[in-house]
């Protein structure tokens, strides 16, 4: 067990890795044109100088000098914090996904954002179908893993370091301990291949011409979006000033407050559902709840504050920079603690299983882009598209990025369509709540059921994907028929 004391300097440790892995950054430029984020190098560094690197050179040497070195430069205290801290902080990253955003209508939103949502949908159902595919036929009869496997492509690429680390308890208490680490090694390739092959996408649009260089007119369906961020007004300002008037406490304190509060609202989501499950179908035998963790509803916890604080009048006191930064520090801490915690011992173990899931999902996410995109997005399909692409390899982060090194001055709108598709996404995969629900099910009705269920799902986003985008740039030809001739009357 470890004291208060332990934890504060593990933490302390953190910082200064972060320190480190930015200077490195800094000097490094290959880091630099890979837009690798500090904490991925913190991670790296912290898990080199561990007992799985470090400590295993000194243990190699057979000195007896060198023999306290086996647990590398850390001491085992502030190691087994870092390793129960990626379950914990997980949870802070999720509950300040929607604290502070305006949640607009979700009708008008899905008639502007439906194809983003279709295409990232796909793109999501494609990876369980075919990391599911690969456990039935390769993985379990050649390596003797666990079918679990087959949901790691989407647990690590869709969901990133954060859910790979999250899920990692989850996965232990379903007798797949070395999936957490397999989730945290292929949320690594997925991360530094999305910006490897986004890059590349990038140059390829721009030597064909896929890239636009004007905005399209379009006034219905799939449109640009023509609104940018709100702008906070001076009656927003001034009952924001009124309400912080006399609070004697830092606007970050109140914020991590909702944050807090989201979290125990999820809390008592997940004990609700916990409840209902056992006098209900968990009577049965049927455990789903069990296994899935918190994480996913402090989402949920965060809309439902944001809503109520909207109907309240009180929305101001939210304040969405705090919770990013907020956000940001908890994501830090669960990359860098998830990956110095990695066994590179499970890994190398299942090196073969490793590869094969790496190299399918990489190889899926590419084509999709390249094939799907088009006949998806009616509009902007390669702007828009390299976003969805690049989210489901690493995080978040990586979509934003893309996006902007093809559209650096959002003319195409393709950042909002992205940002508003989270809604109708982050719920249900990527870290949502079937991704949480996905390794019990596999396990509760077997891997060909679930196979059967997500390739019906791919295969209904994929062919409403399909006919929406005709249904849409049939209309848009329509509009630009109708807008030509009310000019030629004008005339």
């Amino acid at each position: 067990m470890f004291k208060l004391l332990d934890v504060f300097f593990a933490f302390v440790m953190l910082g200064i890795l972060i320190l480190i892995a930015r200077f490195i950054k800094h000097k490094v430029k290959l880091f630099q044109t890979l837009y690798l984020p500090e904490s991925i190098i913190a991670g790296a560094i912290a898990l080199l100088l561990g007992p799985g690197v470090f400590g295993a050179i000194a243990m190699a040497t057979g000195t007896a000098e060198n023999a306290y070195l086996a647990g590398g430069l850390f001491p085992e205290t502030m190691r087994e914090v870092w390793s129960q801290s990626p379950g914990v902080f997980i949870n802070i990253v999720f509950a300040a996904l929607f604290l502070g955003e305006t949640i607009p209508n979700p009708k008008d939103i899905w008639r502007k954002t439906a194809p983003q949502v279709a295409f990232g949908q796909t793109l999501a159902w494609g990876q369980y179908v075919i990391g599911i595919a690969l456990a039935i036929l390769v993985l379990v009869p050649l390596f003797n893993v666990s079918p679990i496997s087959g949901a790691l492509i989407e647990i690590a690429f869709e969901g990133g370091h954060g859910t790979a680390a999250g899920m990692s308890e989850t996965l232990t208490q379903l007798n797949f301990a070395e999936g957490g680490d397999l989730a945290l090694g292929l949320a690594t390739v997925g991360i530094v291949s999305g910006i490897l092959f986004g890059t590349a996408l990038a140059h390829w649009g721009r030597q064909k011409g896929y890239l636009q260089t004007e905005p399209t007119p379009v006034r219905s369906g799939d449109a640009q979006f023509q609104e940018t961020a709100p702008i906070e007004d001076h009656r927003f300002l001034q009952r924001k000033a009124r309400l912080m008037r006399n609070l004697l406490i830092d606007p970050l304190s109140l914020n991590f407050g909702f944050t807090g509060l989201a979290i125990v609202i999820g809390w008592l989501i997940l004990q609700v559902l916990t409840w209902i499950e056992s006098i209900s179908w968990g009577r049965g035998g049927f455990e789903l709840i069990g296994a899935v963790p918190l994480f996913p509803m402090t989402l949920i916890g965060g809309i439902i504050i944001q809503l109520v604080m909207k109907r309240l009048g009180l929305e101001c006191l939210i304040e969405r920079r705090l919770q990013e930064r907020i956000a940001g520090v908890a994501l830090d801490v669960v990359v860098i603690t998830a990956l110095a915690s990695i066994n590179l011992t499970v890994l190398g173990a299942n090196l073969g299983v490793f590869l094969i899931l790496s190299i399918a999902g990489i190889v899926w996410n590419v084509l999709a882009f390249i094939y799907l995109a088009p006949r998806i997005l009616p509009v902007y399909w390669f702007e828009r598209g390299i976003g969805d692409m690049g989210q489901s390899m690493g995080v978040t982060a990586t979509g934003i990025l893309l996006i902007r090194m093809v559209d650096a001055e959002n003319r195409t709108g393709a950042f909002e369509s992205f940002a508003y598709k989270q809604l109708f996404f982050e719920p249900i995969v990527g870290g949502g709540l079937f991704t949480a629900a996905a390794p019990a099910l596999i396990l509760q009705f077997g891997s060909g059921s679930i196979l059967l269920l997500t390739t019906g799902l791919l295969i209904f986003w994929l062919v409403f994907g399909l006919i929406n985008c005709q249904r849409t740039k049939k209309q848009m030809a329509r509009e630009a028929q109708s807008s030509y001739a009310e000019t030629s009357i004008v005339r």
